[in-house]
């Protein structure tokens, strides 16, 4: 199994750029892109309860094209492959211990389909690995029903996008077929998606909205933080790298290992790891310079290796490391406040523990990679962001 599905950027991107944000699907199915439009003034996603602590007062704020949403089936679906998943990556792709945690907290609930069909879910996974890239097809979508039409439309279709005339369902369709391509494919998605809906119905939905609850104030925090202080802080970068507008999705899934997708002409959707409280609200930043500066490591990493490097898998061994490594970059020409807090971060990440002594020495010792990607990350950045 691959050590990381790369945020569908590297070696999996799915970058759609639909006619219409609206795809019509019977009756209305919208793509997340449109459910979160630059004017919206709802900080968090559908299905979120009324909060115990304050809200943030958007209407004050300027137009958000980055606002800060949760979103349910985001995290049902990325719950589903932490369950399914042996996480062994340097930055775990999930919370670590999310697994063994989850699996414990369930003991004293009924089992569900997905504890039925783990095994076999598990071995087809073992059989294509490549299937660890249906995490990010939940990023189009705005809701669970939204989702569950789609792929109900892309099982009626056979994964065949040429199977409707509509070009906005075709899209959807493509989507979903990008990640499961084959017959095998589309019948492991059906038996997950269909073991998804009992792990809701049973005891995610009930959870979620509890943990809402309980991490309201920190989601709080993480939109003042962005909106007030740090979005401006990111805005030349995001410009000038074609990601003007988005949103950042907080998870409860995740940690340092975010997910990302295209959703259209320089729109992205980021998913970060949801805080459990208001002192930690920065690291969600932290994930996202994380992940929004792929948009240059990508370059700088294909730029120097050759063709042959990148098939034979060389280049696998520090693919993950360029990008912490460009997050940290990144982050000191912007925001240096924020690269000692960024570095300890990844070191915990990572499973490395935190020194007394020299923060830098210590993280480039965890993340290595090659002189000439350094370089080159650096002289990227400098392109993008001119004499900041």
């Amino acid at each position: 199994m691959p050590e990381s599905p790369r945020r569908a950027r590297l070696p999996f991107r799915l970058s759609f750029r639909a006619a219409s944000c609206a795809l019509a699907l019977g009756a209305s199915l919208s793509l997340a892109a449109c459910a979160s439009g630059g004017g919206s003034t709802t900080p968090t996603g559908t299905g979120t309860p009324a909060r115990t602590g304050p809200t943030p007062n958007t209407e004050q704020l300027p137009s958000q094209q980055w606002p800060v949403k949760t979103r349910e089936h985001v995290d049902l679906w990325l719950h589903g492959y932490a369950m399914l998943q042996a996480d062994t990556a340097r930055v775990p792709l999930f919370r670590r211990g999310y697994q063994e945690r989850m699996r414990s907290l369930r003991r004293s609930q009924a089992s569900t389909r997905l504890d039925a069909n783990t095994e076999r879910l598990r071995a087809r996974l073992a059989t294509n690995p490549e299937l660890v890239n249906g995490q990010f097809v939940p990023l189009y979508f705005g809701s669970w029903d939204e989702l569950r039409r789609a792929v109900d439309i892309f099982f009626q279709a056979q994964g065949n996008p040429n199977a409707s005339g509509d070009p906005n369902v075709r899209t959807a369709i493509a989507i979903i077929a990008g990640a499961f391509p084959s017959g095998a494919d589309r019948e492991w998605l059906r038996t997950f998606v269909e073991s998804l809906d009992d792990e809701r119905q049973r005891f995610y939905h009930e959870w979620w909205l509890a943990q809402q609850r309980q991490r309201a104030d920190a989601v709080t925090a993480v939109d003042s933080l962005w909106q007030r202080v740090y979005r401006d802080k990111f805005r030349r970068f995001l410009q000038n790298t074609q990601q003007a507008g988005g949103e950042i999705l907080l998870s409860l899934t995740l940690d340092g290992e975010g997910r990302t997708v295209t959703l259209g002409e320089q729109r992205n959707a980021v998913a970060v790891g949801e805080p459990e409280a208001e002192a930690q609200a920065v690291e969600a930043i932290y994930v996202l310079a994380h992940e929004v500066v792929n948009a240059v490591t990508s370059v700088a990493l294909n730029d120097n290796t050759t063709p042959a490097e990148q098939r034979s898998g060389a280049v696998s061994s520090y693919a993950a490391n360029v990008t912490v490594r460009g997050g940290a970059m990144l982050l000191q020409r912007i925001a240096p406040e924020l690269v000692d807090g960024y570095l300890r971060y990844y070191l915990r990440a990572g499973g490395q523990s935190v020194p007394a002594g020299s923060l830098e020495t210590a993280f480039a010792a965890a993340y290595p990679i090659p002189d000439t990607i350094r370089s080159a990350i650096m002289r990227q950045l400098e392109v993008v962001l001119g004499g900041i």
